[in-house]
């Protein structure tokens, strides 16, 4: 049987995997947090035994939009040069290589219509990758050439209870993939409106006195606290109101991973990684969960994936 033994909603802004020096220009001479966090990160677990040797990392990647079902990468492995579309000047011909999943791919594929959801796994080699991926791949699995990496992007047409059966269908087809130990990433942001092009360059400092509403910066900053209390419950409770913040990709990035974890029920208290920080704009946080020891939801195994209470839409 697999399990999940590790969960973070992580940061994947262009601005980590610019040189060092644009990195300090843009931000008043200082590292961005967002940077020296990651770089903990992999030291703490994705290069150490406390994620109990993983074998693969899922992306629950908010910049992958499907539309009539949502899809997971099942290539044996994933290996090119990438050039961002949307700002190729600072994230151009970077290299990735790195092999896939499809074991695990399929079996999640297969829970599909037990949650009453559709999801294909794709082989296609062809198959375009995105910077919510290869950003992160880039601190925390580059040299590390035996994990597998796959992803997962969101649906545009879903709504809040069809990303939770998604994770829901992660959670079973983890646990039917014999033996294997997944960590799960929720690649995205938290509240995220950009600054209107002719007052963007004055918002690139990393510090949150640039997020785009005071309003939004106080959204963020209750779900930070309420994750690292542990309450999922509330950050799940009170969608309705974050959504009037515009989280990126309505958080379905995290509510994948709620899916997985067990939903109001996941009991994990996240610990920070660097400070809450700004992006042109949008808050920006690393939160990493460990398996608390009585399991993701307090019952002493890793999920609860059985029937779930619906929620409210999107």
């Amino acid at each position: 049987m697999g399990e999940i033994v590790g969960a973070g909603l992580l940061a994947h802004v262009p601005t980590i995997v610019l040189p060092e020096a644009e990195r300090l220009e843009l931000n008043e001479g200082k590292e961005i947090t967002l940077v020296t966090g990651l770089r903990q990160l992999r030291k703490d677990v994705f290069e150490s035994d406390a994620a109990g040797d993983y074998d693969t990392v899922v992306v629950l990647d908010s910049h992958w939009a499907t539309t009539v079902e949502f899809v997971v990468t099942a290539q044996q492995r994933r290996a090119g040069l990438f050039t961002s579309e949307e700002l190729p000047r600072g994230m151009c011909r970077m290299p990735y290589d790195f092999p896939g999943d499809p074991e695990l791919a399929h079996n999640i594929a297969s829970f599909a219509d037990k949650h009453g959801t559709w999801i294909t796994a794709i082989e296609d080699d062809y198959l375009p990758i995105y910077y919510a991926t290869i950003n992160l791949w880039k601190f925390l699995g580059e040299g590390l050439p035996d994990k597998k990496w796959v992803t997962i992007g969101v649906c545009q047409t879903g709504d809040m209870e069809d990303h939770l059966r998604l994770g829901r269908a992660l959670a079973d087809g983890i646990a039917a993939t014999p033996g294997r130990r997944v960590l799960l990433i929720a690649s995205g942001a938290f509240s995220h409106t950009f600054w209107p092009l002719r007052e963007i360059r004055d918002h690139e400092a990393s510090d949150p006195s640039h997020i785009f509403t005071p309003e939004a910066r106080e959204a963020d900053y209750e779900r930070i606290a309420w994750f690292k209390e542990g309450r999922h419950d509330k950050v799940l409770d009170s969608m309705d109101e974050f959504w009037k913040h515009k989280p990126e990709a309505k958080f379905f990035h995290y509510l994948m991973m709620a899916g997985a974890l067990g939903e109001q029920a996941c009991v994990a208290k996240g610990r920070q990684y660097g400070e809450y920080e700004n992006s042109v704009g949008t808050g920006q946080a690393h939160l990493w969960f460990d398996r608390p020891a009585e399991g993701w939801t307090g019952t002493g195994v890793p999920t609860s994936p059985g029937p779930r209470t619906p929620h409210s839409r999107a």
